[in-house]
């Protein structure tokens, strides 16, 4: 039976039927599965399987405990079209996969309803109302809100950095009207609701379960890791994967599917101008400084919580890691760890003239739009001199961003939801936004 261990060495482990509702450990690592029962997951084969089921086998190669929770669960159901993922071809040898075909245009959506569906599913088994809290820098709030507004068993808080998301973003959360559903626009930047999150989730001040559905969640990257082990099948040659970076989850879950068998070889993260991760990849040092706002939103971090797991891979424990962190606002990769970081990852930054000047350029060559986080990882795809295929990871929809595309691009709409919203605005006091949440839902 695969068992699920912290980072940071605490010695409880958790079987699947725990960690799906699992936040920090209590020593405030994440979890991970203990990787001994794990199916090579190339041999898996899509033969005949439409890409749900195909998502299932995934899920139950990866823990075989999964199968009761999936097996007869609709991990999908908020999409109106197949959840296959869409190609693109460039050119002979850039691909762009489209992962925003969901109910919220985001590549979040792929993760967050199977994780609702299986997180709700528990819950009813337990008798039990959980609490979900969630901090999002644009696009995981709303994917996490879809996936649960209906449930029977869950009410869900969202904390977004008030100003700091496109209003697109901010609306698809907060027109989501429903008496299971708190948004909380805090006045601060996303690594500010990211510490707000951990602590609440850490300390628990409410008479209840609370669970996380940010990408600290083990399930979250089942459901990223099910696209990557996908995209492969799609492929007779290894693949260079390019990917938009912000919290780092969808680089760890392509790192975490090639570290158990998928044929994926180098994995390039594009940043904007918080290029904490550019550095941390040049260097094997991990200081973040302070959080700019950029016209890629989903990408002002500082602090990529889904980092830790990849530098428990790297250096085999991270408790001493963050401890420096923690005391010293930055930490450093041994000289061994740094040598297998840049073995498979690289970095590139773009700044805001960049990421413009490339939305325009991109469309005049291929006649299509991307957003402003996908259109980095395009661009980097592009100027990749290899000799296997490079797929650019497509994260979100650009009538998103309409906002930032619509002046630069003749005739692409200003497109805006024209709903009732309804939020609360609250400093960065942890005491106040509990006695809010408690206000809601207690």
């Amino acid at each position: 039976m695969v068992q699920y261990q912290s980072t940071r060495g605490h010695k409880e482990r958790l079987s699947f039927k725990d960690v799906i509702l699992s936040g920090l450990a209590p020593d405030k690592g994440l979890y991970l599965p203990d990787s001994l029962y794990i199916e090579n997951l190339n041999h898996l084969t899509e033969e005949d399987l439409s890409y749900e089921d195909f998502v299932k086998t995934i899920f139950i190669a990866l823990d075989n405990e999964t199968a009761k929770y999936v097996d007869d669960l609709s991990l999908y159901s908020g999409f109106e079209i197949s959840p296959e993922p869409v190609l693109k071809d460039l050119n002979d040898s850039t691909v762009v996969m489209e992962l925003f075909h969901g109910p919220t245009k985001s590549f979040k959506d792929y993760a967050l309803q199977p994780l609702g569906a299986i997180a709700d599913k528990r819950l009813n088994e337990l008798g039990e109302r959980g609490l979900v809290l969630v901090a999002t820098s644009g696009d995981t709030g709303s994917a996490a809100i879809q996936a649960v507004k209906d449930s029977e068993n869950i009410d869900i808080v969202v904390l977004h950095p008030a100003g700091k998301i496109s209003n697109y973003q901010r609306k698809q959360m907060t027109s989501v009207i429903k008496s299971n559903v708190l948004n909380i626009a805090v006045n601060g930047s996303y690594d500010d609701c990211q510490r707000i999150t951990k602590e609440i989730l850490s300390d628990n001040p409410f008479n209840r379960r609370i669970i996380s559905l940010n990408s600290i969640n083990w399930l979250r990257v089942m459901g990223q890791v099910s696209y990557y082990v996908w995209l492969t099948k799609q492929f007779t040659s290894p693949i260079n994967v390019a990917i938009p970076s912000g919290n780092f989850g969808n680089a760890y879950s392509a790192w975490f599917g090639r570290s158990n068998g998928l044929k994926i070889n180098q994995i390039m993260c594009s940043t904007n101008i918080n290029d904490v991760l550019k550095r941390f990849t040049d260097t094997g040092t991990l200081e973040p400084l302070i959080t700019k706002p950029s016209v890629a939103p989903s990408m002002d971090i500082q602090i990529p919580s889904s980092l830790e797991r990849l530098i428990y891979d790297l250096e085999t424990g991270s408790a001493s890691f963050y401890e420096n962190l923690t005391n010293d606002n930055k930490s450093i990769l041994s000289e061994k760890g740094l040598k297998k970081l840049r073995k498979v990852f690289s970095s590139k930054t773009y700044d805001d003239d960049n990421i413009k000047n490339e939305i325009v350029t991109l469309n005049e060559k291929f006649n299509i739009v991307f957003d402003p986080h996908t259109v980095t990882s395009v661009r980097m795809a592009l100027d990749t001199d290899s000799n296997i295929p490079t797929v650019a990871i497509g994260t979100a929809s650009p009538e998103k961003f309409s906002n930032v595309i619509s002046p630069i691009i003749d005739n692409f709409p200003e497109i805006s939801l024209d709903h009732r919203e309804e939020f609360i605005n609250l400093d960065t006091n942890i005491k106040e936004i509990v006695q809010s949440i408690k206000e809601k839902f207690e």
